[in-house]
This record gives structure tokens, C-alpha cells and sequence, in this order.
């Protein structure tokens, strides 16, 4: 076991197994396989699993087994095995984008703070495929890793009262998007036909921890087709596995 894998108390029926303190693929791929263990080990006592960037967050049954105990059985499933392997497969998820400047509000701004064109920016921004760090915030919000520094930018000085649902928006290094009407700081720069959280769904969120997305530039006549069929529950998602050395860096 590393010795920068630590386990901390969080409340009495919680633990929390921090694995470094910085945000990378290779902490991401530690947690993820932590879970997968831990799934497969099918602990009596456990309850949630909760990923984050940097850790993992273990809810147990205080009825069925102590701190100390779970802290042991963990233990025994750490695994220092990090060799990133370019057959692995990983799940795919293609989002259609509609980046304009009524979708996306701060398309413009981001483009002039990087000094680049809008074309620039929607052309870095579909370039890359991004790994889902986590999720949080609210239902279905991911946190993206792996935006170009090219087009970075602070968030808004002064929140949005609202956020349109599926838009897409930058906040420093991060991408992500918002599936519900919220308020937010992220600068918005396009915005998806897709429902990222359906509540009515027997998969409210069918976006995971792990996943990869790819952001597909559509045009505004795309954009209304593929909302009807949204609507409609007649629109197939591109989901898929590919290998890892497919993938768009």
C-alpha cells in the first residue's frame, strides 16, 4: 500500500480513503479501481460509494461493521498497479454541442481572453476527448478533465441566476456541463440538445465516473432535430467502448 493513501474519519458512518491531493488520470484510475474492488469484494456493511477527484467516500452500516474493521478489510484490496494500457477499453460518450453565441453567451469572451477566434476555441474545445473526474454539484454535473490550457478562463465575477439546462461551460482549466436550471459561474460557450438528468429514467444519469466525452460540433438545424427526437424518446445515445489509445488526447 502507498504511503500517500490515507483513511479519515467523515461523520460516524462514513470514511473517506484520500489518495493524493492533486488532480490526475492516474489518482482518477486508483479510485476507480478501489471501487471496482470493493464492489467485487461485496463488503456486508457498505452502502454508497461516492468518487471525487482526489477520493474516494465509503457510507457504511455502523450496525453491521465498525470503522476499524472496514479500515482493514480495505487495506487488503489497495492495489499499487497503475500501468496505463493503451488496449484497455473505456466507455465513449459522444455529446452534440451547439456552440453559438445564444447557446453559448461567453463563446465570444472566451475567445478574446485567449486570443483566439470563436472557431479556435469550438475546435480545441471538440478536439479532445475528456475524462469524467466526478460528479457533484447536483444531479448529473460533471467535472471534466483534460481541457486544453489554451482556453482557459476564470469564471464569471458575478454568477448567472440561471443556466439554461445542457449548457456547456469552462471555469479555469475544467469543462463540464449542467443538466438542470441552476445558477453558476462558468463561462457558457455551447449548449446540448441531450437530457443529462432524467429523474423519470430507470438511469437518471447515464454519464459515470471513468466515462470518457467527446463534444460534437452540430448546427442549429441539428440542434432542433435531435431536441424533437429528445422529447420524443426516439433519440439513440452514442455511447460505446474504444480502446484508450483511440481516444482523442
Amino acid at each position: 500500500m502507498e504511503n500517500s493513501i490515507k483513511f479519515l474519519f467523515s461523520g460516524d458512518s462514513a470514511l473517506v480513503i484520500e489518495f493524493g491531493n492533486e488532480i490526475s488520470v492516474d489518482i482518477n484510475k486508483k479510485i476507480r479501481k478501489m471501487m471496482d474492488s470493493i464492489k467485487k469484494e461485496n463488503i456486508d456493511g457498505i452502502i454508497e460509494l461516492v468518487p471525487t477527484y482526489c477520493s474516494l467516500l465509503v457510507n457504511y452500516d455502523v450496525l453491521k461493521v465498525d470503522y476499524q474493521n472496514l479500515v482493514e478489510k480495505l487495506k487488503t484490496l489497495l492495489n499499487d498497479d497503475n500501468e496505463t494500457v493503451e488496449d484497455e477499453e473505456v466507455t465513449l460518450i459522444e455529446i452534440p454541442t451547439l456552440y453559438n453565441d445564444e447557446c453559448g453567451p461567453d463563446l465570444s469572451y472566451v475567445a478574446e481572453y485567449n486570443k483566439l477566434s470563436k472557431e479556435e476555441v469550438i475546435k480545441i474545445h471538440t478536439g479532445t476527448d475528456y475524462l469524467v473526474y466526478m460528479l457533484g454539484f447536483m444531479p448529473g454535473f460533471t467535472y471534466l478533465g483534460g481541457m486544453s490550457e489554451k482556453i482557459a478562463t476564470p469564471r464569471l465575477e458575478s454568477p448567472r441566476l440561471q443556466i439554461y439546462p445542457g449548457s456547456v461551460g469552462i471555469a479555469g482549466k475544467q469543462t463540464g456541463m449542467y443538466p438542470s436550471m441552476s445558477p453558476g459561474g462558468w463561462r457558457i460557450i455551447g449548449r446540448t440538445p441531450l437530457k443529462l438528468y432524467n429523474p423519470d429514467s430507470e438511469t437518471p444519469v447515464y454519464i459515470s465516473s471513468g466515462d470518457y466525452i467527446r463534444y460534437v460540433y452540430i448546427s442549429e438545424e441539428e440542434y432542433n432535430d435531435i431536441l424533437k427526437k429528445v422529447e420524443s424518446n426516439e433519440y439513440k445515445l452514442n455511447i460505446r467502448k474504444v480502446k484508450r489509445g483511440e481516444l482523442n488526447a
